[in-house]
């Protein structure tokens, strides 16, 4: 019941009332990226949905122009140069996924799920196979993210959504919720360059 029906209409009515409540915070956004560097405001990128299907994720825009559009953050050769100075901020604290509430009021997204992978993501999305992680709607965050979110290797990742949608229920998403927040607020997990960053990092050392 909770899964199927409750889930969505909580979905629906949170995130109506995050659009109305955050139009004037992301219309200040949006001008701060507008005047910071030349480019769109908002950035689209196709990502994978439920069962596999394929979405233009939003985001507000956090890289220059000439950054290479379909290439994971974890794969960009010095990532961090192609970060504007409002997108080093708006990475930190997250503020650059808040236009995905229009991805969860489309039903692209859910507010808790996997995140979405992106449609080259192939590792990732053959991990997430394994354990059904791609059967559900993806989230504005979820499991991995209370879990490590970018300090996690992909299997790591995929292991964490599996048990997630497994045992998708009212009190799992609740806690999960509160802890993004507390993530959010403490900038905890946030790794530019990506995915198993700090894995690898301990093993330059080893």
């Amino acid at each position: 019941m909770y899964r199927n029906y409750i889930k969505r209409l909580l979905d629906l009515l949170l995130s109506a009332v995050a659009a109305v409540v955050l139009a004037i915070p992301m219309a200040i956004l949006a001008i701060w990226i507008k005047i910071d560097s030349p480019g769109p405001v908002f950035f689209k990128q196709r990502r994978v949905g439920a069962h596999k299907t394929h979405f233009n994720i939003l985001k507000f825009r956090t890289m220059r122009g000439d950054t290479p559009h379909d290439v994971p953050t974890h794969l960009l050769k010095n990532a961090n140069s192609y970060i504007t100075k409002s997108g080093a901020f708006l990475r930190r604290t997250s503020l650059d996924e808040l236009p995905q509430i229009y991805n969860i009021l489309a039903g692209q997204m859910s507010i808790i799920g996997p995140r979405p992978a992106l449609y080259n993501q192939y590792d990732l999305i053959e991990a997430r196979d394994a354990v059904h992680a791609n059967d559900i709607r993806p989230g504005l965050t979820g499991l991995a993210q209370v879990n490590g979110r970018d300090e996690l290797p992909i299997d790591v990742k995929a292991r964490y959504d599996g048990e997630y949608a497994a045992d998708i229920t009212f009190r799992k998403d609740l806690a999960i919720f509160f802890r993004s927040i507390t993530y959010v607020f403490e900038r905890r997990g946030v790794v530019e360059g990506g995915t198993g960053a700090l894995e690898e990092e301990k093993k330059k050392k080893n």
